[in-house]
């Protein structure tokens, strides 16, 4: 297939490029600094881009069979939820300007049901420092749920998936639609090598169709 790739050079895109490439995809990686991109393996051609403006979205993804975004407005940016709902709904813009009908989009664990009716976000113990973020994330969905022209997916990543804790590539994770993954211990996890697995495997496989999942070992 053909993919663009939004945000190649950050900790889940950066995994994401890795494995499409594995799988002999052709890739256009873009990023804002297109310097940390390797392109050596002949299926990546690298594109720098702002993805806040919808226009120039529109233009990079054009003639792709799917776009995959991990755009991240920076977990220390004090204007995240802004910035993240703003740049999330130009980089869908961007895309149905664009004519591209597959469209994959990561964004938080903050809005999955611990219980019912009670999303992670809204929890005592959530930290205070993600709490913007999360919300931005979780308020994009509602909005991409009211997307029907998209043949959309949503993925909010397992509860511990953190650059502290890289984890390695198994090819192995299971799948739920909004409540999370749990494990043995209760506990939600999975590397970022195979979600970046698990996005690929959606990609290409289609499972999740105008739907948000989740997966986790």
């Amino acid at each position: 297939m053909k993919i663009a790739l939004i945000g190649a050079t950050g900790f889940v895109g950066s995994h994401v490029l890795t494995e499409l490439v594995s799988r002999g995809h052709q890739v256009t990686a873009i990023a804002r600094n297109i310097d940390k991109i390797d392109a050596s393996s002949g299926l990546v051609t690298a594109q720098a881009a702002d993805v806040t403006n919808a226009d120039e979205v529109a233009a990079v993804v054009a003639g792709h069979d799917a776009v995959i975004s991990t755009f991240n407005s920076g977990w220390t940016n004090p204007n995240i939820y802004n910035d993240f709902l703003n740049g999330a709904k130009a980089i869908q813009a961007g895309v149905k300007q664009a004519g591209v009908k597959r469209f994959l989009t990561v964004g938080g664990a903050g809005s999955l049901e611990i219980k019912p009716g009670v999303q992670l976000v809204d929890t005592p113990t959530f930290p205070e420092s993600y709490k913007a973020g999360a919300t931005a994330a979780r308020d994009y969905l509602n909005y991409l749920k009211t997307e029907t022209d998209l043949d959309w997916t949503f993925l909010s990543p397992a509860i511990e998936m953190s650059p502290a804790h890289p984890g390695e590539r198994t090819g192995k994770y299971r799948t739920a639609l909004d409540t999370p993954v749990l494990d043995e211990h209760q506990r939600s996890r999975l590397s970022v090598g195979d979600t970046a697995v698990a996005i690929v495997d959606e990609i290409e496989q289609g499972y999740f169709i105008k739907k948000r999942f989740t997966a986790a070992y």
